[in-house]
């Protein structure tokens, strides 16, 4: 992230939020095995390398699943990064309890998601960087999961990567769910 850094104090802000999200995520592993900091590390170095995001975005996406899967409040956030942090913080966690319900509700609340998170899209951009690394290690998954996963993704995560100009990351984003609602093909 130094490519990013104008500062001292930007390097330390993201290393303060690196040893945050390590210690709050200690002894945590992924389906895959993989310890669960890696998850967030991989999300950061998508949202500089492949989005071209700055330093309150790599903060903001260490720091995506600390609110949702740890003791760890919006409030912690802000005492410990700021306001604009915590919001993206707050917003990441918003998002992600739109894909925990049935459908029909799941498009209203993802409607009124869109609504109130319209002022930063940077958050939008986090979550598909997140959908991203999800989906490159979809492979852990149970079967069910990784159909729910991928239809999520085909109607929602790419068109919206597509309208956004990530190009590319569509483009992945449709090739991995070929891969697995199709493997036979693929």
């Amino acid at each position: 992230c130094r490519k990013i850094c104008s500062s001292e104090e930007d390097e330390n802000l993201i290393k303060r939020a690196f040893f945050l999200a390590r210690e709050a995520h200690q002894g945590v592993l992924r389906r895959s095995g993989e310890p669960y900091i890696l998850h967030p590390l991989a999300v950061a170095l998508i949202v500089v390398d492949e989005i071209g995001l700055g330093v309150k975005s790599v903060v903001a996406a260490l720091l995506h699943d600390v609110v949702e899967d740890t003791d760890y409040t919006v409030e912690d956030i802000e005492n410990l990064f700021g306001a604009k942090i915590a919001n993206m913080v707050d917003g990441l966690t918003k998002m992600s309890g739109v894909f925990k319900t049935d459908v029909s509700e799941q498009a209203e609340n993802f409607r009124k998601m869109l609504l109130t998170l319209s002022d930063d899209v940077r958050v939008i951009l986090i979550k598909i960087a997140d959908r991203l690394h999800n989906m490159r290690t979809l492979g852990s998954m149970p079967v069910g999961k990784q159909m729910k996963i991928t239809s999520e993704t085909i109607y929602l995560f790419a068109p919206l990567a597509y309208r956004l100009g990530l190009y590319l990351i569509k483009s992945e984003l449709e090739d991995l769910t070929l891969k697995y609602r199709f493997p036979e093909e693929y």
